[in-house]
């Protein structure tokens, strides 16, 4: 054997290690991230009915600021969400003064969410507002127990926005 020989031998010993210290790399990285992923399965379905709720929520601000009255249906907010999913069903309740938004659980091992778009006196937030400016304020709320029953809707007395029984604030 010539020293080019037992050199490039020793070279390819040496990658092949590499080769398998890689590979085992790859496969513990690998069932970690399996792992991660099981766990974490339900995730995006939570994930969807906030997203799809408080998307709600904002439709219903810029359609009252556009028509002067809020949407009654999700397909007249215009935004595309499907009034129906496979883990949710959405729905909108409105009436002259207030929004309310539904992502409302078909899983018992979900929580379900309502939203909640006011009409206020602008007075009560901005204090340099005119007296007869109106806006409107949101809030998101989760059921604090998951389950298929409709949440208690979102209140807004005395100047203040609160979830209804039942529920916890996610954001405003």
């Amino acid at each position: 054997m010539t020293k080019y020989q037992v050199s490039s031998m020793s070279n390819l010993a040496y990658n092949g290690c590499g080769c398998l210290l890689l590979s085992m790399g790859i496969g513990a990285i690998g069932a970690i991230a399996l792992a991660s992923f099981l766990n974490a399965s339900n995730k995006p379905m939570i994930s969807e009915a906030k997203l799809y709720v408080g998307s709600m929520n904002k439709a219903q601000q810029a359609q009252f600021a556009e028509k002067s009255a809020f949407a009654t249906s999700v397909n007249a907010l215009g935004i595309g969400i499907k009034t129906e999913t496979t883990n949710f069903k959405y729905s909108v309740r409105a009436t002259k003064k207030a929004a309310f938004n539904y992502g409302l659980s078909k899983e018992k091992g979900f929580k379900s969410y309502v939203g909640g778009v006011f009409l206020v006196s602008a007075k009560n937030f901005e204090p340099n507002a005119a007296k007869d400016e109106i806006t409107t304020k949101s809030i998101l709320c989760g059921s604090d127990f998951p389950g298929t029953i409709k949440p208690a809707e979102p209140t807004y007395e005395n100047g203040k926005i609160a979830c209804g029984k039942g529920t916890t604030q996610v954001t405003r």
